[in-house]
């Protein structure tokens, strides 16, 4: 592979692997490093893309030699942030090219521009399950326990997170614990109604950001990652339920109470 076409692929690849591993769907990251591709002269760039890996091949010479890379994404989160700046990058890229340094460069700054606080994060939380609560018609009493409650799910999977579980374990934990704390809510009397103060806190663990990029990509005709995106989707749905459902039965059969 001569150095132009490897400083090319990695400029692309590298460009890929941020949106991916921050909650892209499929297509885009397979447009934005066509589009770099392009800006390099490389014409012949054929990604393919999935929600745990990228492949790029690209044709070097005339006599159809294909150079390939691979990437493999293990960890994915949700940042909207570097996707959106990633993808003004591909864009500007073509009316204002820059060198592969760079453009590396300024890829780096994007990767690592820092997350929101821990401590804005944890009380967004709870400001959208209190919100969810009054979208569900939930008294004002139970739609303060909510916010408590999601504040403490929100550190729960934070602190299962920091300990390189596996998403399902992660979101097990935070409904076993949104389930135990709307137990105790009624046990002291704070809530009035168990079902929505639960629904309400685990709100914030339900994977819309994958199950809308299943949809998209299936729509796009990416089935493969639309197939996986659900099925992720629908594993964590499964570990919610197993965590609350978990507690309920404890307290239900084990301990005697009334829900």
């Amino acid at each position: 592979m001569s150095t132009y076409n490897k400083k090319c692929l990695e400029l692309a690849v590298y460009a890929g692997e941020i949106m991916l591993k921050n909650g892209a769907e499929t297509y885009r990251v397979e447009d934005t490093i066509v589009r770099i591709c392009k800006v390099y002269n490389i014409l012949s760039a054929e990604p393919f893309v999935t929600p745990t890996g990228i492949f790029v091949s690209i044709n070097e010479s005339d006599d159809n030699e294909s150079v390939s890379i691979v990437r493999r994404i293990k960890n994915r989160t949700i940042d909207l942030n570097k996707i959106s700046k990633v993808n003004d990058f591909s864009r500007k890229l073509s009316s204002e090219p820059l060198s592969f340094e760079d453009g590396l460069d300024l890829l780096k700054k994007i990767d690592c521009i820092p997350k929101y606080n821990k401590v804005l994060k944890t009380f967004s939380a709870g400001i959208a399950s209190a919100f969810f609560g009054i979208l569900l018609g939930a008294m004002l009493r139970d739609v303060m326990v909510a916010f408590f409650i999601s504040t403490i799910v929100y550190m729960t999977v934070s602190l299962v997170e920091g300990l390189h579980a596996n998403q399902f374990i992660q979101n097990a934990f935070g409904g076993a614990t949104a389930s135990f704390l709307a137990i105790l809510s009624m046990v002291l009397n704070l809530g009035t109604d168990t079902d929505k103060i639960i629904i309400s806190s685990i709100m914030i663990l339900l994977p819309g950001v994958a199950i809308t990029n299943a949809v998209r990509d299936s729509i796009s005709g990416d089935l493969i990652s639309g197939l996986a995106r659900a099925a992720e989707a629908f594993i964590i749905a499964i570990s919610i339920a197993v965590g609350v459902g978990m507690v309920m039965n404890i307290w239900v059969h084990l301990m005697g109470g009334v829900l």
